[in-house]
């Protein structure tokens, strides 16, 4: 991931946390966390149920809206639990290099 990657989604995270103190009839995401996290949980799964329906219909660029889509929802979910992006990054790079296979079967 380049560094100009990291910094979007690193810069979305922290709007998203500054946005538990904003007032649900002004944001979306405030509104979310107001209605909970079966509220956040639920548009993580539709979100995804979204990118799987996108990408078995084959269009590039919807494949690419939905999963914008999904990762954005998934920020707010790591923000709820005031998880930081650095986590993420942290377990994908100690994945890399491994054969899922053998990660697979280290979380046994």
């Amino acid at each position: 991931m380049s560094e100009m990657n990291q910094q979007i989604l690193d810069a979305i995270y922290q709007v998203v946390q500054e946005r538990k103190a904003s007032s649900a009839e002004e944001s979306y995401v405030a509104s979310l966390y107001a209605k909970g996290l079966d509220k956040i949980l639920g548009k993580v799964g539709e979100e995804a149920t979204e990118v799987a329906i996108a990408g078995k219909g084959g269009n590039l660029d919807e494949v690419v809206y939905e999963v914008a889509d999904l990762w954005f929802h998934t920020l707010i979910l790591l923000a709820h639990y005031d998880l930081p992006p650095e986590r993420i990054y942290a377990e994908l790079a100690r994945r890399f290099g491994l054969s899922g296979l053998v990660e697979k079967a280290s979380r046994s």
